[in-house]
């Protein structure tokens, strides 16, 4: 007889099979509280100071576009996990992220630990404090990048900066004290040379404050590891010294004037070469480093694959005269500022290089920028840019046209 001739229902005595509960994801602050075990075992505060920053790096490298205090999450989530669950490793955990923690965070962690100390015991290093003594900075002939070397007694913090069409923080590291009296001998032969000199401790970490907040300002962020590890540490150290944002004050015209004329002096007294010397006065005023004569073989390749063709319209002669006219700026460029010749020929040698692909891109229209789409039109409509009545009408048709498309797209 069949269990369910006997009256029993069907499938009685079999396992019930349960419902899984969706598994809750750990947050950051989860893994940060859980990781802080860890820093029970520490003793030196410089190791302590970089699990911090790590942690306050990933938050920013995470965060979305236009969050201006992307750590303050971290912070507030830990210090509510900490506050509800006293515990030693919650105290470190606090106070660790205290040693490196923005300005706006401050209070809050500092209010944290105050509270848990009461109850719990204090790590080692919670009151140790890191002092900068000296600094270094070691600077390529075409001032287009940058090392600094900040020594703080028991370690030497580096900072890699690139100066080429803005600046960035390439990378950031923690070495031995002594790095900077070594540097001159870890350069290997033919490298562009970059002498090292001795820099007030206040000047290199304003620029290293100054370079950092530029390189916050870039999207995608920054994402190279030892960067986003140290980032929070080196802000640390140099928020206090962060100088006021410097105006922009375009080449006088007296100067650029004088430039030009040196330049079809010793050069071809042409049309296009002056119109193209104005142009390279242009991009050096603009997106060098040291303006407007500070060119470098990055900053030919920027120029040419990029700024040009999206900047500026050539005509016939200007794109027949490019190629031996800007060879003949940088020569007379770098001579200016006492670039060796040897320094010199790697700059010019990056026009046959980057040269194809300006010629590229140059005729790419949807790559150009409304000034060069402007300009070209007023030349194909046969208009005097100084015709401002003319030029405003022309805009009006162009803007009245893009806003047709967008509408039918």
């Amino acid at each position: 007889m069949s269990p369910k001739s006997r009256g029993r229902p069907a499938g009685r005595g079999k396992p019930k099979t349960r419902r899984q509960e969706p598994v809750r994801s750990l947050r950051p602050s989860d893994r940060l509280v859980r990781a802080a075990h860890d820093l029970l075992m520490y003793t030196d505060p410089l190791e302590v100071e970089q699990w911090a920053s790590g942690w306050l790096g990933q938050a920013w490298l995470a965060a979305p576009l236009g969050d201006r205090e992307p750590e303050r999450t971290l912070c507030l989530e830990v210090v509510g996990r900490c506050s509800t669950r006293p515990s030693a490793h919650g105290l470190a955990a606090v106070a660790a992220l205290r040693r490196v923690a923005p300005p706006s965070e401050r209070t809050l962690l500092d209010e944290t630990i105050d509270m848990l100390r009461q109850s719990q015991p204090e790590p080692p290093w919670l009151d140790a404090a890191f002092a900068p003594v000296r600094a270094f900075r070691a600077v390529d002939v075409y001032d287009s990048e940058r090392v600094l070397f900040i020594e703080y007694g028991t370690h030497t913090l580096l900072a890699q900066i690139l100066a080429t069409g803005g600046t960035l923080v390439e990378k950031l590291s923690l070495l031995q004290v002594g790095a900077a009296e070594a540097w001159d001998g870890a350069r290997e032969p033919g490298e562009v040379p970059m002498p090292i000199e001795e820099a007030p401790v206040t000047d290199a970490l304003a620029d290293l404050a100054g370079s950092l907040r530029y390189t916050d300002m870039v999207w995608p962020r920054h994402d190279d590891e030892d960067f986003v590890d140290l980032r929070a540490l080196a802000w640390a150290r140099s928020r206090a010294y962060l100088p006021e944002r410097p105006e922009f004050e375009p080449l006088a015209d007296g100067e650029r004037a004088e430039l030009v004329e040196a330049f079809v002096e010793l050069t071809t007294d042409s049309e296009a070469y002056r119109s193209l010397a104005d142009l390279f006065l242009d991009y050096g005023d603009g997106y060098l480093n040291n303006r407007p004569l500070g060119w470098s073989p990055d900053a030919v390749a920027m120029f040419l694959a990029d700024w040009l063709p999206r900047k500026a319209f050539l005509d016939a002669d200007d794109r027949i005269a490019l190629p031996d006219a800007l060879r003949s700026w940088l020569r007379f460029a770098l001579e200016r500022r006492g670039v060796a010749d040897e320094w010199i020929t790697p700059v010019t040698a990056m026009v046959d290089t980057w040269l194809p692909q300006f010629e590229h891109a140059v005729d790419d229209e949807t790559s150009w920028g409304p000034a060069k789409q402007i300009a070209a039109e007023l030349q194909a409509r046969g208009i005097d840019p100084r015709d401002k009545d003319a030029v405003d009408e022309v805009i009006g048709q162009l803007n009245a046209e893009r806003l047709a498309n967008r509408f039918r797209a």
